[in-house]
């Protein structure tokens, strides 16, 4: 059975010498009651000790950190969910194979959820062009079908028949078949017109 990571951490510590008696009571409290979430998931650390928690709450207060104090049915529980000061805890109880472990869970973690964010990024912006580009179709098909393209200056009719045959291109790329080539903005500028001319024009009917 795979060993939890607050498990790992207990092993290690378990057999720590301290001097100091403040880190010796911070490892006991830990050993007897601690428990960490595994870091790809969420960060929280947390201490179910009732009889002892004002105490470990000032000691973990004296090093720094800011912990949190919540009654839990008849149990006082101090919590941190600072990941930051996750890994000082596990500093100060000389938790050092664990620690690392947790820093390279964090690197992962943080890579992970950048890669999201990209992909979602760039998602929405492939979703936001493919509705641009839907809607200026339609807004060309409806002046081809209620009085034709005639309707429209040559530099108009020229990027509609653009983005009739070739749906699937970017601004940029249309811009680059015209003749002479025009830069995304002036595309974009050019279409932005012709929706106007069709929402005109959907106006009078």
């Amino acid at each position: 059975m795979k060993k939890s990571f607050t498990q790992k951490i207990r092993e290690e510590i378990s057999e720590k010498k301290f001097s100091d008696i403040n880190r010796a009571f911070i490892r006991n409290c830990f050993v007897a009651s601690g428990v960490i979430s595994d870091p790809l998931s969420s960060y929280h650390l947390e201490f179910v000790n009732a009889k002892n928690a004002d105490k470990l709450h000032k000691i973990l207060f004296a090093f720094g950190l800011r912990p949190k104090n919540i009654l839990r049915g008849e149990q006082n529980v101090i919590y941190l969910k600072d990941a930051e000061e996750i890994a000082d805890v596990l500093k100060i109880i000389r938790a050092d194979k664990s620690l690392l472990a947790f820093e390279e869970m964090r690197v992962e973690k943080a890579i992970a959820n950048n890669v999201n964010r990209r992909v979602n990024f760039e998602t929405a912006n492939l979703n936001k062009t493919v509705g641009a580009a839907q809607n200026q179709i339609e807004a060309i098909k409806f002046i081809a079908e209620n009085g034709g393209l005639s309707l429209l200056s040559a530099q108009l009719k020229e990027v509609a028949r653009m983005r009739l045959e070739n749906e699937g291109l970017s601004l940029v790329e249309i811009g680059e078949l015209l003749n002479p080539p025009i830069g995304k903005s002036g595309v974009n500028h050019r279409l932005r017109k012709i929706c106007e001319i069709a929402r005109n024009m959907q106006k009078e009917f």
